[in-house]
């Protein structure tokens, strides 16, 4: 019986529910993954979903596989902060699907400084920092004072950033191609900085990003649920008008949400592109998928800061894995089927969490109500005892 009971409360620990929720969503995702697969092509269907989960392991040499990590996580970077520019204002009870235009502007402003003005690394990420938090704290204002919603701003906001970037980057690309000029080459202060990175991993792309996601993301769990800006936040978002009962500034701390958000996002951008491991098109007419991704993210790591770290790495993993499915028995867009499938399914972990406590709930409402018998049960039979004695 203290057996079961145990196992009720282990189960009962949100914690404990939402790292089910999620692995039963990468299995299931997988799964149907490896179900396509075996519908399309069954003779290489074990190897190909084995190559989307090995990644860099696919390769035979040690040396490789250390610098293709180094290199997953250098796209693993941004898309934690994505997942963290998502995460903080849903925890403020906001939706920001912005991140993607928030990580554009980043982008650009990033890239104008370092190849226009050239400006050195931390002016440049300060600028993609602010130029995020500016377009966010617009979504914010608008959702304010005028009670816009802020994913219907958020969207016309996206697409407004894209070509805007688009118009201003075409000023700083290269004469022969439409991306942007090679930072290696026109400006090497705008690099960031290896910290001894490159030489670990083999790879110079690997930078000062890796380890800065992390700090930002234990930063932003001590904002959230140790401090008093976090905890008005938070309270302003469940309930607005009994924020402004309790003497809190709920406007204000609408825009700053949106504003921290927004400059997540933008951080995210500039920590990919200061790299040198991407460079800007400015004839694109799509999103980059890193904001949107970051939504799955952040679901998928249980809408925890720390949680985000490893479901972003997770993504990006398989992401980067379903480039190694041979091209000879699958089309080139199966691994960005097998991607996108496994990324739409995290956004059940909530789903799965939610009908896990539904069951803990059944469960002990069940065994209350089995022990609630037993002792009305036993106080009967007391009941009867003594109204024999006394008869007696």
């Amino acid at each position: 019986m203290k057996e079961k009971k145990r196992t009720t409360a282990f189960l009962a620990r949100p914690g404990v529910q939402t790292f089910i929720s999620s692995l039963l969503c990468i299995i299931l995702g997988l799964f149907i993954g490896f179900i396509a697969l075996l519908i399309i092509n069954p003779g290489g269907a074990v190897k190909g979903i084995l190559n989307v989960i090995q990644n860099f392991m696919y390769y035979p040499s040690q040396a490789v596989r250390i610098k293709y990590f180094g290199q997953t996580l250098v796209k693993a970077a941004p898309l934690v902060m994505c997942s963290l520019s998502v995460l903080f204002a849903y925890k403020v009870g906001l939706f920001n699907i912005g991140a993607a235009g928030q990580y554009v502007v980043g982008a650009g402003a990033s890239l104008y400084c370092a190849l226009a003005l050239h400006m050195p690394w931390y002016i440049c990420l300060l600028a993609a920092i602010a130029a995020g938090a500016l377009l966010g704290a617009l979504s914010g204002l608008l959702k304010a004072y005028r009670n816009v919603n802020e994913v219907i701003s958020c969207i016309m906001l996206n697409w407004i950033s894209l070509y805007a970037v688009n118009t201003l980057l075409g000023q700083v690309k290269e004469a022969a191609s439409p991306y942007t000029k090679s930072l290696s080459s026109t400006n090497k202060s705008a690099l960031l900085p290896n910290m001894g990175l490159n030489v670990i991993f083999k790879d110079d792309y690997v930078t000062l990003a890796i380890p800065l996601v992390i700090v930002v993301a234990v930063l932003i769990y001590i904002v959230l649920e140790k401090t008093r800006l976090g905890y008005e936040l938070q309270a302003t978002g469940a309930n607005k008008a009994a924020a402004k009962y309790a003497g809190m500034r709920e406007n204000r701390n609408l825009i700053l949400t949106m504003a921290i958000s927004g400059g997540l996002a933008g951080m995210g951008a500039a920590l990919l592109y200061l790299t040198g491991f991407e460079q800007w098109s400015v004839t694109q007419s799509s999103l980059p998928g890193m904001g949107f991704n970051g939504i799955a993210a952040a679901f998928l790591g249980g809408l925890s800061p720390i949680g985000s770290i490893f479901s972003s790495y997770f993504i990006q993993h398989i992401t980067s894995g379903g480039a190694y499915v041979d091209k000879t028995m699958y089309a080139a867009q199966i691994s960005d089927f097998i991607s996108s499938l496994i990324i739409y399914l995290c956004g059940f972990v909530l789903f799965f969490r939610h009908f896990m406590a539904g069951m803990v709930e059944a469960r002990e409402a069940k065994k209350a109500k089995g022990s609630g018998s037993g002792a009305a049960s036993e106080t009967d039979g007391d009941s009867s005892s003594d109204k024999k004695g006394g008869e007696a």
